[in-house]
Order: structure tokens, then C-alpha cells, then sequence
């Protein structure tokens, strides 16, 4: 048996769909009247009417709704069919804190990217909540505490240990700090956490202000603290390698217990994308020497 024209079964099928020949227009990217035109060809080369045309839409006859059926699934196993030989794209959502993302990670991507190549990975500096759905998050890092959601699946990266830390420079002319109190006398440089606030409390509990310049990142405060502007407060896992490098040299630990830490937090069953989340996640645990389940 000769095949109809295929343009028109596309056009009837999207019909049928909507009931509507301005809606599957819409969808095809053509005009009404051209959808309307290859059905009623695909109706003459049939020598059957497939639609009964109303005044508010398109009502399907007996035969159109049996021809509708056969030729829906066709076209959806044709496309199932086209979807298995076009590359898959594997994408995979990273959100992290802005500082961990220009500190921690930037100098560490590259390692990533040559291992899987083939994964593309989206990269969102952020300290917001993520909805994972929503969002279209694979995997993220907070400071948070636990516990987490039971349909979170998380893993403790790092302690946050806050220290204050200056450059050398800055400490060849800067007065001493045998005490917290000491450093109202620098030059403080905090990030939007307001950690020296919270470590020294308000000018109002204390006899002499301290001078604090602000940033609305760590990463900010911290190269200005590498510059010799002053001592700025920043979690240890971000600013290692400085510390190990004698660039920055810690002058102060926050000794007090806190159960906030980095986590790495994802979909304990993700509806997508399971394999090259868990393989992000992997990598990510391993840079800490841990394991992602």
C-alpha cells in the first residue's frame, strides 16, 4: 500500500492531540490554514473524514480516533527510535557557595574535566536553598548542620574551623594578638557571615570600636587580607593551600563547637542522571578523602 503524505499524518496527529487546528499550528510552526489544508489532502488521499469540524474546536469520527491511535504510537516509537541514535548529552548540576566555588574549586576543575571529559558540568555559585526539582540541581555544597531531609543523601566534606589570617608583610608592622580582644587594634576585613562580630560582639560591648571593612564575599576579604589590608576570618579547607604556600599565616582559631560543616547533599534516588551525579560526587568526597556511599 502506497504511504500517505507524512506531513499530512503529522498534521492530523497533532490535531487530533489538541482538538484544535490554531493549537497544533502552534506546535508545527505553521499557519492554521496550512495544518487545516494537509489534513483535509490527508483526508482525500484516505477517502475518509477524520474530523467533524466544530465552531469551538474538532470533534474526532469513529475512523479518525482508530486512525489516531495507530498513528500516535507510530510517530512516538519513531521518535523513541531517533532519540537512541542522537548523542546524550550528559549534563551535570554543581551548585556551590560563591567562595567555594573561586577558592576550593576553580583550581581544582581541571583535574575533574580531564577525567570525564564527557561530562558537562554546569557550575552555579550560590548559597541559596536549592530545590532540587525545581532547580534542575544534581549535586550541591553548603555550610549547613545536620539533620537533613530523609530523602537527602549527604556527606561531611569538612569542618568549617574559621581562622583569622594575615599576610606576612601585614604582621611585620601590625600590633600584637596575645588575645581576641587585641584585634580591635587591626584592620578586620569579614565576609557578608559577619564572623568578627560575632567573635568580638558590638561596638557597644566593648570600650574601643573595631575597624571593619566588609565584603560580600570571602573570597574578597581574603585576597584583601593576601594583599596587607588587614586579618580576615575564612573556613581553613578554602584557604590551605595559601596557608601551606606562606602567603597567609594564621593568627587566630575559633576554638568553639559548631556542628555546622561543609556537606555535600544530593537526592538520596534521583529521578536522572544517577551515574555522572555519583561520579561528580565521588571525585568531590575523594578531594577530601572521602567516600560518596
Amino acid at each position: 500500500m502506497r504511504l500517505p503524505n507524512l506531513n499530512g499524518v503529522r498534521a492530523f496527529e497533532c490535531a487530533a492531540r489538541h482538538l484544535n487546528f490554531r493549537l497544533a499550528s502552534e506546535e508545527l510552526n505553521l499557519t492554521q490554514g496550512a495544518v487545516a489544508q494537509q489534513v483535509r489532502n490527508l483526508e482525500a488521499s484516505l477517502g475518509q473524514k477524520l474530523f467533524v469540524r466544530k465552531p469551538r474546536g474538532l470533534e474526532l469520527t469513529g475512523k479518525g480516533a482508530a486512525y489516531f491511535t495507530e498513528i500516535h504510537a507510530a510517530l512516538s516509537r519513531v521518535a523513541q527510535a531517533s532519540a537512541q541514535l542522537s548523542p546524550q548529552s550528559r549534563s551535570v548540576v554543581l551548585s556551590v557557595p560563591p567562595s567555594f566555588a573561586s577558592m576550593w574549586l576553580m583550581p581544582r576543575l581541571a583535574e575533574f574535566e580531564s577525567l570525564h571529559p564527557d561530562i558537562e558540568l554546569q557550575v552555579i555559585a550560590s548559597e541559596a536553598l536549592s530545590d532540587f526539582e525545581a532547580d534542575g540541581v544534581d549535586l550541591v555544597v553548603r555550610q549547613a548542620a545536620p539533620p537533613f531531609a530523609p530523602d537527602l543523601r549527604s556527606v561531611l566534606l569538612a569542618p568549617l574551623n574559621l581562622v583569622a589570617v594575615a599576610s606576612p608583610a601585614y604582621l611585620e608592622t601590625a600590633p600584637p594578638t596575645e588575645s581576641l580582644e587585641d584585634f580591635r587594634a587591626h584592620r578586620l576585613l569579614e565576609s557578608s557571615h559577619q564572623n568578627w562580630l560575632q567573635w568580638l560582639g558590638s561596638d557597644e560591648d566593648a570600650g574601643k570600636p573595631a575597624r571593619i571593612s566588609r565584603f560580600n564575599q570571602t573570597a574578597l576579604a581574603i585576597a584583601a587580607a593576601r594583599s596587607g589590608r588587614g586579618v580576615a576570618i575564612a573556613p581553613e579547607a578554602l584557604i590551605e593551600p595559601d596557608i601551606e604556600a606562606g602567603e597567609l599565616v594564621v593568627v587566630w582559631r575559633d576554638e568553639a563547637e559548631t556542628e555546622i560543616a561543609f556537606y555535600a547533599v544530593g537526592l538520596a534516588n534521583p529521578g536522572r542522571n544517577t551515574r555522572d551525579r555519583d561520579l561528580l560526587a565521588k571525585w568531590l568526597c575523594g578531594q577530601f578523602g572521602l567516600k560518596w556511599g
